[in-house]
Formats: structure tokens, sequence, C-alpha cells
């Protein structure tokens, strides 16, 4: 059964961002998938492409800070 867990690689390692579900010295396969973040011109783009989808009733302006807030990244949450 696979296990994803997000994780950054420093100094040559790789550092789960949580402790994993293994034995010491257990032999694991890896597969790597590097997520990018938007640039701020691909986010706000995207913003303006959704933004009559989502029945929003606030101005464009608002819809953008809320959606490039990192707040608000699901990336970030826990």
């Amino acid at each position: 059964m696979p296990i994803i867990v997000e994780a950054t690689y420093e100094d040559g390692v790789l550092k789960p961002a949580r402790p994993l579900p293994l034995s010491e010295h257990e032999q694991v396969q890896v597969e790597v998938t590097i997520r990018r973040r938007p640039s701020t011109e691909e986010a706000v783009e995207a913003v303006r492409r959704g933004f009559g989808l989502l029945r929003w009733r606030g101005d464009v302006a608002t819809l953008e800070r809320l959606a490039l807030d990192a707040e608000f990244d699901p990336q970030e949450s826990p």
C-alpha cells in the first residue's frame, strides 16, 4: 500500500513533513513528484478565468487577494 507524504529536499536529503510508519532500516521505493507553485501572473489569470464560475459576489481584487494569500494555500494546510 503506498504512503503519500509531503517532504522537503534540503542538503541532499528528503525530509518528510511528518513521521513515517516504517521500521528502522526498512527498504522502500521512492517516487518523487516535484510540486511547483504557480507564478503570481498564473494565479491571477486563473482567478480571472474562473471568476464567473464561483458565483462570487465580491470584487475581483478581493478574490485575487484571497487566492494569492498563503494562509489559504491548500499546500500550506496541515
